[in-house]
């Protein structure tokens, strides 16, 4: 199960799902601090414990760590709605009603969506157009 991210930490991810690159802690904080007062031992700590969450790697460079993502958010939103949806005693019904809450832009990729993931057809339910006698 995928545990949401706080808010802090969805800051920090946003900005290094973003930025795709390595990040060190002072272009963390920088940037934070255009929004709020933060310290540079609670952007470390907060790195730190992505790390250990399994939603960062780092390699340490000189005497810092640089950060970079283990995976995208597309791949973290996608977690998430699977782990809501699989919480439902009726998955079925919870889809139409998240689909009732899509817009006609979000229904449309979602189309697109299936499209590329669908299955292509067995070589068996290929219609060849001959009839099965010789």
């Amino acid at each position: 199960m995928v545990r949401q991210l706080g808010e802090l930490e969805n800051d920090i991810m946003t900005r290094v799902w973003q930025w795709n690159r390595p990040v060190t802690v002072r272009e963390v904080l920088q940037d934070l601090q255009s929004e709020r007062e933060i310290a540079y031992t609670t952007v470390m700590t907060v790195l730190d414990k992505l790390f250990r969450k399994g939603w960062l790697r780092r390699e340490q460079v000189g005497r810092a760590y640089v950060y970079e993502p283990v995976s995208s958010r597309e791949a973290y939103t996608a977690a998430l709605m699977n782990d809501a949806w699989a919480t439902s005693d009726n998955p079925a019904a919870a889809l139409v009603h998240f689909f009732g809450l899509m817009s006609p832009e979000q229904r449309e990729a979602l189309r697109d969506a299936l499209r590329v993931t669908a299955p292509a057809p067995a070589d068996s339910e290929v219609d060849t157009g001959e009839t099965g006698s010789t």
